[in-house]
C-alpha cells in the first residue's frame, strides 16, 4: 500500500519528456460521491495515491506554504490561533463572494499543482506501479486532464451525495447543495470521463469494480 506524504516535494511523464514514464490515472467524482473509499481500495491493491485535498490540507494548516499568502490577500482573521486556516470561515466567504473564491484558488490550486507533480514523480521512480491522481475539480481546475493517460470519474445520485456529506460533516442541506451546485454537474463529468465506477451499491459492490479497473490499468502501466 502505498501513500504519498502530502508535506514531501520531488513529475511524470505525461507531465514532462525528461520525468519517468509511467501511467497516471485521474480519479474524481463530486463531493460525497466515494473518492475516498475508492483510492482507499486502490491503495490497498497497491497503487501509489496523490491525493490533491490531503496536499491542500497540508499547505493551509500551520506553517503550510499558503498561510502567509491567505493573511496577505484576506487578512489574519480567516487565520485560527494556532496558525491554520480557518476552514469554516473561509468556506462561508467564497460561497457568498465569487472573487474571493477567485483570490483562494489562485493561491492554493498552483501550489496543490507543483506538490501533486512531484509527488506523482517521486511515486513512479519509488517503483509504484502506477499512480492514482486524486482531484475533486480535475476537470475544473488547471491542466490535470493533460497530465492524465486516465480519468476515473465516481459516480452516485445527487440525492445520495448530499445524505452522505451530511452525515458526515453537520453541514446542512442548503449548505450541501450549494456545493454541489458549484461543481461540475455530473452529466458533464461522466462525458468527460473515460471510466466510471457506479457508487449506488454497497462496498463490495465498489470494491469489485475498482478491482477489475486495478488489473486494466496494471495491463496499461506495463505496456507504457
Amino acid at each position: 500500500m502505498t501513500h504519498i506524504d502530502p508535506s514531501e516535494s520531488s513529475a511524470t511523464q505525461p507531465f514532462a519528456t525528461a520525468q519517468p514514464v509511467g501511467l497516471i490515472v485521474g480519479l474524481t467524482g463530486g463531493i460525497g460521491s466515494g473518492k475516498s473509499a475508492v483510492s482507499d481500495r486502490f491503495a490497498l491493491l497497491g497503487a501509489a495515491i496523490v491525493d490533491a485535498d490531503e496536499i491542500s490540507r497540508v499547505l493551509t494548516a500551520r506553517d503550510g506554504a499558503a498561510i502567509p499568502l491567505i493573511t496577505q490577500q484576506f487578512g489574519p482573521h480567516l487565520i485560527t490561533i494556532e496558525g491554520a486556516l480557518d476552514r469554516a470561515a473561509m468556506r462561508q466567504l467564497v460561497f457568498a463572494d465569487q472573487q474571493a473564491r477567485q483570490k483562494l484558488e489562485a493561491i492554493v490550486h498552483p501550489l496543490v499543482r507543483e506538490h501533486s507533480t512531484q509527488q506523482c514523480q517521486s511515486a513512479l521512480l519509488a517503483g509504484a506501479p502506477y499512480v492514482v491522481l486524486s482531484v475533486p475539480l480535475l476537470f475544473e481546475s488547471g491542466n490535470y486532464r493533460a497530465r492524465c493517460h486516465r480519468v476515473l470519474v465516481v459516480d452516485c445520485s445527487v440525492e445520495d451525495q448530499v445524505q452522505r456529506v451530511m452525515r458526515r460533516s453537520g453541514l446542512s442541506r442548503d449548505e450541501v447543495m450549494a456545493i454541489v451546485t458549484a461543481q461540475m454537474d455530473r452529466q458533464q463529468r461522466l462525458a468527460k470521463a473515460d471510466d466510471v465506477i457506479d457508487n449506488h451499491g454497497d462496498l463490495p459492490a465498489l470494491h469489485t469494480q475498482v478491482d477489475a479497473l486495478h488489473q486494466r490499468y496494471l495491463a496499461l502501466a506495463a505496456a507504457l
